[in-house]
């Protein structure tokens, strides 16, 4: 008599695949890039101000990957951040810190090899712009 297979015995890898989207690969960049401290925000003034417009409009979307373009491969997936760094804070650092962040979410989270992550500054937050965004 033959035994029952146990589970996960059997090697699937060959049985299908996955595929992941940009948008997913970008979500991820984006969330983690935001939470890297020193960063402000992602994303140009302009397309922060088009993603909050977005957001207000019923149907507009909830989640957003402003500052963020990904391109994604079978393997590999190139990442670029617009970034806004807070004032005082060590540019070059700030930067490698995203970098490495970001590199180990994504190869964590979808078993791509992350082959670079270009980092554009584009400003810098002083203390009194945030307090006058925090009054609006």
């Amino acid at each position: 008599m033959t035994e029952p297979a146990q589970r996960g015995s059997r090697d699937t890898g060959n049985l299908g695949r996955t595929t992941i989207a940009d948008g997913v690969v970008a979500k991820i960049a984006y969330l983690t890039a935001r939470d890297v401290p020193g960063v402000h925000a992602l994303g140009s003034g302009f397309s922060r101000s088009v993603g909050e417009l977005r957001r207000r409009v019923p149907g507009g979307g909830t989640a957003s990957t402003q500052g963020v373009k990904v391109e994604v491969g079978e393997r590999q997936a190139a990442v670029d951040l617009d970034v806004i760094v807070e004032y005082g804070e060590i540019i070059p650092d700030v930067g490698k810190s995203i970098r490495e962040d970001v590199i180990a979410a994504i190869e964590r989270m979808t078993g791509l090899e992350v082959v670079e992550v270009n980092i554009a500054v584009s400003d810098v937050q002083l203390p009194e712009e945030e307090e006058a965004e925090r009054v609006r």
